[in-house]
């Protein structure tokens, strides 16, 4: 098995769709030949041009390393369409596909066959049980979750998790693998479902489809809540540093009177349930809580996006 992260030299990357070629692309952006491994010609194509334009935005921000040129990331990654021409070599192999536990623990039984025996084996699922995927491996140990968060290009956080029969040394070089290509990973002892971010964001939003159904607040309203107070807040210190800094004693206080009147539900929230059913999925369909419609959805991610890389360069500067 790959000792150290030094020893990584070349990505095999499968998965051409949001995330997969968001993935890909960082990893060509630190400096790594990427393997870019889709299931068509025309997938890869699609991939590539979302890979460039991706690129093309660093480069605009300033983004690319001072050496770099958009041309030259680009030549990093190559493409194929079969698992056995796009793993041969590859030290790290990350698998970014649909989220169906079925449907990757039959790709990684077929990547296993094709890919190096010492490589390391990750999975981009967020929140499958890397424990079951790792279950069709003859070599389940060198098994591992790198989950990064949506859009992967742009967000510092990878949540490293292992399964049940995951070497702690291989957890170890992945961790070391995401910091050396700029992300913020998070070591978990342990899988859980969900893993942790998905976890709090799903306890956020039960509170706040809670709030709706109650008529407290409408989803403006209670989304505005969020991002002018706790949401500022909790990006400079996170929420249990904060209530380090604002008392414990006050927090207990607070907690013995409004737990009991917040949503403790078990199953999916009806308000989500309705609008699913009703076929309004948000920015796919162009309605969700939200209208997507028009110019505005697109000016909402354009300005999404500018602000996660004005936060990269400050983190850059910070380092």
């Amino acid at each position: 098995m790959v000792s150290t992260v030094d020893d990584i030299k070349t990505i095999a990357n499968v998965g051409t769709g949001t995330m997969g070629h968001a993935i890909a692309l960082q990893f060509a952006l630190a400096g790594y030949p990427v393997h870019l491994i889709g299931r068509s010609d025309a997938s890869l194509e699609k991939s590539m041009k979302a890979i460039h334009a991706d690129a093309e935005e660093f480069a605009a921000a300033g983004l690319l390393h001072a050496d770099d040129s958009v041309d030259d990331v680009l030549a990093r990654i190559s493409q194929f369409t079969d698992y056995a021409s796009g793993v041969a070599g590859a030290d790290f192999v990350i698998e970014a596909v649909s989220e169906n536990l079925d449907l990757k623990k039959s790709i990684w039984a077929e990547i296993e066959q094709a890919a190096p025996d010492d490589a390391i084996l990750a999975t981009n699922t967020s929140g499958l049980s890397p424990t079951e995927i790792q279950s069709v491996l003859k070599k389940p140990e060198r098994f591992v979750v790198a989950h990064f968060w949506n859009p992967a290009q742009l967000m510092p956080l990878v949540e490293v998790v292992p399964g049940e029969k995951t070497d702690p040394h291989v957890m170890d070089i992945t961790f070391d693998l995401m910091t050396r290509i700029g992300k913020k990973p998070a070591k978990l002892n342990k899988e859980s479902l969900g893993f942790i971010g998905n976890r709090l964001q799903m306890a956020v939003l039960r509170e706040e489809f809670h709030i709706i159904q109650e008529g407290i607040a409408d989803a403006a309203t209670v989304d505005d809540v969020m991002k002018y107070s706790l949401g500022r807040r909790w990006n400079l210190v996170g929420p249990i540093a904060s209530i380090d800094l604002g008392g414990l004693d006050v927090f207990y206080n607070i907690s013995t009177y409004m737990f009991d009147d917040m949503d403790n539900g078990t199953g999916p929230s009806p308000l989500l349930a309705e609008k699913v059913k009703s076929g309004n999925l948000g920015a796919k369909t162009g309605q969700g809580f939200f209208s997507w419609q028009g110019e505005d959805g697109k000016r909402i991610i354009d300005s999404r996006n500018k602000a996660l890389l004005r936060a990269l360069k400050d983190d850059a500067a910070d380092e």
